[in-house]
């Protein structure tokens, strides 16, 4: 009974897989940039506090009510006046978006919307 010699094939896929990592070593254009990173030392930048702001947390729960750990239950006029007080106190400081799992994505979206519309860019979505 005749056998099959597998070593040509494995020679073929040898050559194969060393054209593609050449390849993609020429084709990947990683430059190398000679760069002096700042060392340890005690921590602390310069002429800055560097205790971090504790986030606002906006809660949305399964029923689509907002909630407010500060608060609790608010409407979304209450909501906007929080985080406009929040961001006027801590200019440095996050909204954070807390939503149920269940919740439907458009909720969250709109949602969302409504608190960037006030906060801009300093509004994020939490995930678990």
């Amino acid at each position: 009974m005749p056998e099959i010699n597998l070593v040509p094939m494995m020679d073929v896929i040898m050559t194969i897989l060393t054209f593609f990592i050449i390849l993609t070593m020429t084709m990947s254009n990683f430059q190398s940039v000679d760069i002096r990173l700042p060392g340890r030392g005690d921590g602390k930048s310069a002429g800055t506090n560097n205790t971090p702001t504790k986030p606002l947390i906006i809660g949305l729960d399964v029923r689509g009510q907002i909630r407010s750990r500060e608060i609790g239950a608010i409407d979304r006029a209450q909501m906007t006046q929080q985080i406009q007080a929040y961001l006027q106190q801590n200019p440095e400081g996050v909204v954070v978006l807390n939503a149920d799992k269940d919740v439907p994505y458009a909720q969250v979206v709109q949602l969302l919307s409504a608190m960037r519309d006030v906060g801009g860019g300093r509004v994020s979505l939490a995930i678990q």
